[in-house]
Protein backbone atom coordinates (compact mmCIF):
# COMPACT_ATOMS: atom_id res chain seq x y z
CA UNK A 1 0.00 0.00 0.00
CA UNK A 2 1.38 3.39 -1.00
CA UNK A 3 2.11 6.00 1.66
CA UNK A 4 -0.31 8.93 1.71
CA UNK A 5 -0.06 12.49 2.97
CA UNK A 6 -2.78 13.13 5.54
CA UNK A 7 -3.60 16.85 5.66
CA UNK A 8 -4.62 18.66 8.81
CA UNK A 9 -6.72 21.83 8.66
CA UNK A 10 -3.93 24.36 9.15
CA UNK A 11 -1.93 23.33 6.06
CA UNK A 12 -5.05 23.42 3.90
CA UNK A 13 -6.03 26.84 5.28
CA UNK A 14 -2.53 28.21 4.66
CA UNK A 15 -2.57 27.08 1.04
CA UNK A 16 -6.07 28.48 0.51
CA UNK A 17 -5.06 31.82 2.02
CA UNK A 18 -1.90 31.80 -0.08
CA UNK A 19 -3.99 31.21 -3.21
CA UNK A 20 -2.15 27.97 -3.95
CA UNK A 21 -4.43 25.11 -2.92
CA UNK A 22 -4.04 23.29 -6.23
CA UNK A 23 -0.25 23.69 -6.05
CA UNK A 24 -0.20 21.80 -2.74
CA UNK A 25 -1.05 18.57 -4.57
CA UNK A 26 1.63 19.11 -7.22
CA UNK A 27 4.49 19.37 -4.73
CA UNK A 28 4.58 15.61 -4.17
CA UNK A 29 2.89 14.16 -7.26
CA UNK A 30 4.10 10.69 -6.32
CA UNK A 31 1.86 10.69 -3.22
CA UNK A 32 -1.88 10.67 -2.83
CA UNK A 33 -3.38 13.10 -0.32
CA UNK A 34 -6.28 12.58 2.04
CA UNK A 35 -8.45 14.66 4.31
CA UNK A 36 -10.13 12.84 7.16
CA UNK A 37 -13.84 13.47 7.64
CA UNK A 38 -13.07 14.97 11.07
CA UNK A 39 -10.80 17.61 9.51
CA UNK A 40 -13.22 18.17 6.65
CA UNK A 41 -16.01 18.90 9.17
CA UNK A 42 -13.83 21.47 10.93
CA UNK A 43 -13.11 23.23 7.63
CA UNK A 44 -16.66 22.91 6.26
CA UNK A 45 -17.89 25.41 8.86
CA UNK A 46 -16.58 28.10 6.49
CA UNK A 47 -18.64 27.88 3.29
CA UNK A 48 -15.90 29.39 1.10
CA UNK A 49 -13.32 26.94 2.42
CA UNK A 50 -15.75 24.03 2.03
CA UNK A 51 -16.42 25.02 -1.58
CA UNK A 52 -12.70 25.14 -2.41
CA UNK A 53 -12.08 21.76 -0.77
CA UNK A 54 -15.09 20.19 -2.49
CA UNK A 55 -13.97 21.55 -5.86
CA UNK A 56 -10.46 20.20 -5.30
CA UNK A 57 -11.78 16.81 -4.20
CA UNK A 58 -13.85 16.63 -7.39
CA UNK A 59 -11.02 17.84 -9.61
CA UNK A 60 -8.36 15.54 -8.15
CA UNK A 61 -10.46 12.43 -7.49
CA UNK A 62 -7.57 9.99 -7.80
CA UNK A 63 -5.04 12.10 -5.87
CA UNK A 64 -7.06 13.82 -3.10
CA UNK A 65 -9.77 11.95 -1.25
CA UNK A 66 -11.87 12.26 1.87
CA UNK A 67 -11.69 9.26 4.19
CA UNK A 68 -13.70 8.32 7.24
CA UNK A 69 -11.82 8.18 10.52
CA UNK A 70 -13.31 5.23 12.42
CA UNK A 71 -10.71 3.99 14.91
CA UNK A 72 -11.18 0.65 16.63
CA UNK A 73 -9.66 -1.03 19.64
CA UNK A 74 -6.29 0.43 20.65
CA UNK A 75 -6.61 3.21 18.09
CA UNK A 76 -9.93 4.29 19.54
CA UNK A 77 -8.42 4.38 23.03
CA UNK A 78 -5.41 6.32 21.74
CA UNK A 79 -7.65 8.88 20.06
CA UNK A 80 -9.62 9.30 23.30
CA UNK A 81 -6.37 9.71 25.26
CA UNK A 82 -5.09 12.41 22.90
CA UNK A 83 -8.42 14.24 23.14
CA UNK A 84 -9.03 13.97 26.88
CA UNK A 85 -5.64 13.66 28.56
CA UNK A 86 -3.50 15.75 26.23
CA UNK A 87 -6.46 17.98 25.25
CA UNK A 88 -5.56 17.99 21.58
CA UNK A 89 -7.98 18.95 18.83
CA UNK A 90 -10.15 16.44 17.03
CA UNK A 91 -8.37 16.93 13.72
CA UNK A 92 -4.81 16.71 15.02
CA UNK A 93 -5.67 13.68 17.14
CA UNK A 94 -7.40 11.86 14.29
CA UNK A 95 -4.60 12.62 11.83
CA UNK A 96 -1.88 11.44 14.21
CA UNK A 97 -3.64 8.17 15.09
CA UNK A 98 -4.43 7.55 11.41
CA UNK A 99 -0.80 8.16 10.40
CA UNK A 100 0.47 5.99 13.24
CA UNK A 101 -1.78 3.12 12.22
CA UNK A 102 -1.19 3.41 8.47
CA UNK A 103 2.46 4.59 8.35
CA UNK A 104 1.44 7.71 6.46
CA UNK A 105 2.89 11.24 6.42
CA UNK A 106 1.17 13.98 8.43
CA UNK A 107 0.80 17.45 6.94
CA UNK A 108 0.40 19.83 9.90
CA UNK A 109 2.00 23.03 11.11
CA UNK A 110 0.69 22.69 14.65
CA UNK A 111 4.09 21.70 16.04
CA UNK A 112 3.13 22.44 19.63
CA UNK A 113 0.54 19.65 19.47
CA UNK A 114 2.11 17.15 17.07
CA UNK A 115 5.90 17.23 17.31
CA UNK A 116 6.48 15.11 20.44
CA UNK A 117 3.82 12.57 19.49
CA UNK A 118 5.10 12.22 15.94
CA UNK A 119 8.68 11.83 17.14
CA UNK A 120 7.66 9.25 19.75
CA UNK A 121 5.62 7.27 17.21
CA UNK A 122 8.03 7.71 14.27
CA UNK A 123 5.47 9.61 12.20
CA UNK A 124 6.95 11.70 9.41
CA UNK A 125 5.39 15.14 9.35
CA UNK A 126 5.60 18.14 7.05
CA UNK A 127 4.73 21.71 7.99
CA UNK A 128 3.46 24.35 5.57
CA UNK A 129 7.02 25.70 5.40
CA UNK A 130 8.29 22.21 4.56
CA UNK A 131 5.80 21.99 1.69
CA UNK A 132 7.01 25.41 0.49
CA UNK A 133 10.64 24.25 0.75
CA UNK A 134 9.91 21.23 -1.44
CA UNK A 135 7.94 23.43 -3.86
CA UNK A 136 11.08 25.56 -4.16
CA UNK A 137 13.46 22.59 -4.52
CA UNK A 138 11.21 21.05 -7.18
CA UNK A 139 10.97 24.40 -9.01
CA UNK A 140 7.23 24.77 -8.49
CA UNK A 141 7.69 28.15 -6.73
CA UNK A 142 10.42 30.78 -6.67
CA UNK A 143 11.86 32.29 -3.50
CA UNK A 144 9.94 35.51 -4.28
CA UNK A 145 6.67 33.59 -4.69
CA UNK A 146 7.24 31.83 -1.36
CA UNK A 147 7.93 35.14 0.36
CA UNK A 148 4.72 36.58 -1.12
CA UNK A 149 2.80 33.44 -0.07
CA UNK A 150 3.99 33.78 3.53
CA UNK A 151 3.12 37.49 3.58
CA UNK A 152 -0.36 36.83 2.15
CA UNK A 153 -1.08 34.11 4.71
CA UNK A 154 0.19 36.27 7.59
CA UNK A 155 -1.82 39.27 6.38
CA UNK A 156 -4.96 37.12 6.53
CA UNK A 157 -4.38 36.27 10.18
CA UNK A 158 -2.63 32.91 10.07
CA UNK A 159 0.68 32.35 11.79
CA UNK A 160 3.62 31.36 9.62
CA UNK A 161 7.23 32.06 10.49
CA UNK A 162 9.23 34.51 8.39
CA UNK A 163 11.87 32.34 6.78
CA UNK A 164 14.40 32.60 4.02
CA UNK A 165 13.70 29.57 1.85
CA UNK A 166 17.28 29.67 0.57
CA UNK A 167 18.62 28.79 4.04
CA UNK A 168 15.70 26.73 5.38
CA UNK A 169 16.38 23.18 6.55
CA UNK A 170 13.27 20.96 6.29
CA UNK A 171 11.75 19.22 9.30
CA UNK A 172 11.69 15.80 7.63
CA UNK A 173 12.90 14.35 4.38
CA UNK A 174 10.44 12.27 2.42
Amino acid sequence: MKTKIVLDADVIIHFIKGGCLSLLFDIFPEYSYIILDVVYSELAANSSTKLQIDNTLNLLKNRFTKETFAPRGDSRMEYARLRSVLRLGRGESACMVYCRDNYDVLGSSNLRDIKAYCTENQITYLTTIDFLYYAFIRKKMTAAEISAFISDVQRQGSHLPDIDILTYIPTNVI
